[in-house]
């Protein structure tokens, strides 16, 4: 008896501290373990990051409630510019989320070449050469820190400009390691239902999210 008081107990402050975390985060599940070194070394594989809804305290200079790399310049998130978002590639809320970071904001149609870093956008010389160019719609253009490249560029990009809707919170900090133990739960039951086959293309590393 003692030891079912125990468990239920454990579970009740383990769902009073997530309720808690989502009354604050207005997103849900509030923290997400990191499965790819694509944000090295400023958020690694095995943290477990707590994620907050965009619009809830929106930095100086925010579109739809995240500020970007080339208009944060003093707003330093995970030590570069600009927010670091967690978003649903081409809006597929079924696939893994990635959590990358916001480059800058291209409207509907523009021609997006003259603002992009010429070391992320590989050998296009013009639009015309550069994945989704002109934007097919209004979004962000994003890249992982350790990536050479960004999300919406190369023979297989990771998705398309991200549209506001698709962005699920902003990454606001994170406790290192802590995220290998859903990591783990994450394997084990990956090794009960038969092999692993890797869905991350190395050449831009896709740097995906489990709940927590």
């Amino acid at each position: 008896m003692v030891y079912v008081k125990d468990v239920v107990g454990s579970a009740g402050a383990v769902l009073l501290v997530g309720l808690l975390l989502f009354s604050v985060s207005g997103v849900w599940p509030p923290l997400v373990a990191i499965e790819s070194p694509s944000m090295d070394p400023h958020i690694q594989k095995g943290d477990l990051v707590f994620v907050m809804e965009e619009e809830r305290f929106a930095g100086p200079n925010a579109t739809h409630g995240v500020v970007t790399y080339q208009r944060g310049e003093s707003y330093v998130r995970f030590q570069r510019p600009g927010d670091v978002i967690v978003y649903a590639p081409d809006g597929d809320t079924r696939t893994t989320p990635i959590i990358h970071r916001a480059m800058f904001y291209v409207e509907d149609g523009e021609n997006w070449y003259d603002r992009a870093d010429p070391a992320a956008i590989g050998a296009a010389d013009d639009c015309a050469e550069l994945t989704h160019c002109p934007a097919p719609h209004a979004g962000f253009i994003t890249k992982g820190d350790n990536n050479a490249r960004y999300d919406q560029v190369g023979m297989s990009p990771i998705s398309e400009p991200v549209e506001a809707s698709w962005v699920v919170g902003t990454a606001e900090w994170r406790v290192p390691l802590l995220g290998e133990i859903r990591l783990g739960w994450n394997r084990a039951a990956a090794l009960e239902s038969g092999p692993v086959t890797s869905a991350n293309d190395p050449v831009p590393q896709q740097n995906g999210t489990a709940a927590a």
